[in-house]
């Protein structure tokens, strides 16, 4: 079960949708549904969070605590909303494109792909614009 949590004045408007995406993404992994919870926040809040659970000092987009067990994945994905609406600002796309693509990238962290090193982050990206192509074709 997928849901969504908000610590900020933002909501995702298409929740459904989002949800029945990822559902689809986690099976195109060969992979089975858990318990996936995502947390809206602000900076402040995600950045708490860092200092606190992973001792980082700085902002983040997304910080995920994966609880997956075998082939079923679950876990706690928070989300900055204003570190993403300033990084789609910094990459030239949208708020929703960036937002779509921050929302997968923790659920293909609990798949197994990394992004500690450049070949790693290579192929995140190349399964982050795979799974956003999911996206489109069902709307």
């Amino acid at each position: 079960m997928i849901d969504f949590n908000y610590e900020t004045d933002f909501t995702l408007d298409n929740e459904e949708a989002v949800a029945n995406w990822l559902s689809k993404v986690i099976l195109s992994e060969n992979k089975k549904e858990g318990e996936i919870s995502y947390i809206f926040c602000d900076d402040d809040y995600l950045h708490k969070i860092n200092l606190e659970h992973l001792g980082h000092d700085t902002l983040t987009d997304i910080i995920s605590f994966d609880y997956s067990l075998g082939n079923e994945i679950s876990g706690d994905v928070f989300i900055s909303v204003e570190r993403v609406r300033d990084n789609a600002a910094d990459f030239g796309v949208s708020f929703s494109e960036e937002l779509k693509r921050v929302i997968v990238h923790g659920v293909l962290h609990y798949c197994g792909y990394k992004d500690k090193t450049a070949s790693d982050e290579l192929v995140m990206r190349k399964k982050e614009d795979e799974k956003l192509q999911m996206f489109h074709v069902e709307q």
